[in-house]
């Protein structure tokens, strides 16, 4: 912060991401999403008792976020932003002011409905934890592997795939945030895991650094049922499924007798209207085969969530799980990283550049 040479400057000005016009096919740019700056208040009397400001250091880009900026409900899971308000997303920041004794300056905090701006001022009850820099795990890691997709690989691939040694799992978009985690700890568990993703580069990241028994290039080995033909010639046991549409159909032919599909996204299908979305003409097989298929929302596990951070911290702590993140600079780039979402299948990770740093 700026100061007048004397005290601490009490108004602070940083930018702020807003919804100006709704974007109901496509990639949302730069006429739907945009940047204005706005002022806040550090005086005492600004900031009401049981509030934090907050300066903003790391924002996560997950493809959840395009399902909110469509101006249709078409049954998403996610309410959509409203016009002209401020973009929110899990996110870490350091607290410059408080009102709360809870919190001192200098705490560094965990909150999934941060704004995406540089400054901002929450309710202290908001912020779901105080991150320990001393723990030995790095502060992106709060997002990833112990935010919403290390907790949504954990949900699909223990709760509800169920994941035990010598089943085959299969894991669409793998080189993604949720799929990274998901491999692993489907490997921990004693699986047979094969991955699906969008380049050759990614495919060897997935077996040589995640871990995984083999994967797949979906964009070279177009015909997907020709492929897992290939990589699971006796069947899948658990498809963790984080794209839909035509993998989805694929898989359905592929499926064991009391397979688990755990539906965790379907980022092929964000980008349409619900009439141009793929539909699945064999579900049929489901029925067929005692196939148990659902979708789920990691806020409808919460009773899990210490198990989960018992389990995904002592991995971290003893290199039992890694993680990868792409890192873009700045406020200005979050439309960037939005968009690279949908290019690369890859969870994008947003960092600031902290003015006190």
């Amino acid at each position: 912060m700026a100061g007048d040479g004397t005290e601490k400057a009490t108004v602070i000005e940083g930018k702020e991401w807003y919804m100006a016009a709704y974007a109901p096919q496509g990639v949302p740019s730069s006429d739907h999403l945009k940047l204005r700056t706005v002022t806040i208040s550090l005086a005492d009397d600004s900031i009401p008792d049981g509030h934090v400001a907050v300066e903003l250091l790391w924002i996560s880009v997950d493809p959840y976020l395009r399902s909110r900026m469509t101006g249709h409900q078409d049954g998403l899971y996610m309410p959509q932003f409203k016009i002209d308000e401020v973009l929110v997303a899990f996110g870490v920041g350091r607290v410059i002011k408080s009102k709360d004794s809870r919190y001192s300056e200098g705490d560094i905090v965990l909150n999934p409905y941060f704004p995406i701006a540089e400054y901002c001022v929450m309710p202290s009850d908001s912020l779901i934890r105080k991150i320990d820099v001393t723990a030995g795990i790095a502060i992106p890691d709060y997002l990833n592997a112990l935010g919403a997709p290390g907790f949504a690989a954990w949900v699909g691939i223990v709760v509800l795939g169920e994941a035990k040694p010598g089943l085959n799992v299969f894991v669409s978009a793998a080189a993604g945030g949720v799929g990274m985690f998901a491999g692993q700890l489907a490997k921990l568990r004693g699986c047979r895991v094969i991955g699906s993703t969008g380049s050759d580069d990614k495919v060897k990241l997935l077996k040589e650094e995640f871990g995984y028994d083999d994967a797949f290039n979906y964009k070279r080995e177009t015909d997907y049922d020709a492929a897992l033909s290939k990589y699971f010639p006796n069947g899948i046991d658990v498809y963790l499924d984080n794209v839909g549409g035509k993998m989805l159909e694929a898989v359905l032919n592929h499926i064991n007798i009391g397979g688990r599909i755990p539906l965790c996204g379907m980022i092929s299908e964000y980008n349409k209207s619900w009439k141009e979305r793929d539909g699945v003409r064999n579900l049929l097989n489901l029925v067929g085969k005692n196939v148990r298929m659902e979708g789920f929302l990691v806020g409808s596990y919460l009773n899990r969530f210490q198990d989960f951070l018992k389990e995904m911290e002592d991995c971290l702590l003893q290199g039992k799980i890694i993680s990868k993140t792409k890192t873009y600079n700045g406020i200005d780039s979050f439309l960037e990283s939005l968009g690279s979402l949908f290019q690369a299948l890859m969870m994008e990770k947003l960092s600031f550049k902290s003015k006190s740093e």
